[in-house]
This record gives C-alpha cells, sequence and structure tokens, in this order.
C-alpha cells in the first residue's frame, strides 16, 4: 500500500508534500492501471470532482491537468518534459520561451 495518498481538503500527498497526485503517486497509478487507461481516468475524475469541491478557488483548467490531463501523455513524455529540454528555435531563428 503506498503512503502517497490525498491529505484532504488540501489535496497534498501525505507522503512527499506535494500537491496530490505527486510524481510518486501517478506512477504508481500507470503501473497499477497499465491494461485500463480508461478506467484510471475515471478513477482521477472522482478525485476531480472532490477536489474542485475543496478548492473552489483554484481554476478548473489547473485542476483537470493536475488529475486527469496526465493519463494521456505517454510515460517517456511524461520522464522528459521532468527534465530540462532545450527549446526549438522559431522560425526566425529565436528560443521559444520553455
Amino acid at each position: 500500500m503506498t503512503n502517497h495518498g490525498p491529505v484532504l481538503p488540501i489535496w497534498s500527498c501525505g507522503g512527499c508534500g506535494l500537491p496530490w497526485p505527486c510524481p510518486t503517486r501517478r506512477r504508481e497509478l500507470r503501473a497499477e492501471y497499465a491494461d485500463a487507461p480508461v478506467s484510471l481516468a475515471l478513477y482521477l475524475g472522482a478525485y476531480l470532482v472532490q477536489a474542485a469541491e475543496d478548492m473552489s478557488w483554484a481554476p478548473a483548467g489547473a485542476l483537470h491537468r493536475r488529475f486527469v490531463g496526465w493519463t494521456r501523455e505517454p510515460a517517456e513524455v511524461q520522464r522528459r518534459s521532468a527534465a530540462t529540454v532545450p527549446t526549438e528555435p522559431d522560425r526566425h531563428g529565436r528560443q521559444q520561451p520553455g
């Protein structure tokens, strides 16, 4: 059993203190629901509804990305997005903001 569960009503991680679901819990959930991505999204959608009630001040888009949006990204993309990745230059050769 994980110790990376949500601490309500602030929705931080009980294991590491980061916003829940934290990176550790996301990895655990990906492994647990590896063959059932729709079920994972539904499971987290229920948490999203609860969190939206507790954090009515938080923007809906931010909550969606935090609770459900990450489930659509392949795990490899998530690992790369956590690292510092150089940006691609735009068509005029200027660096785009990261």
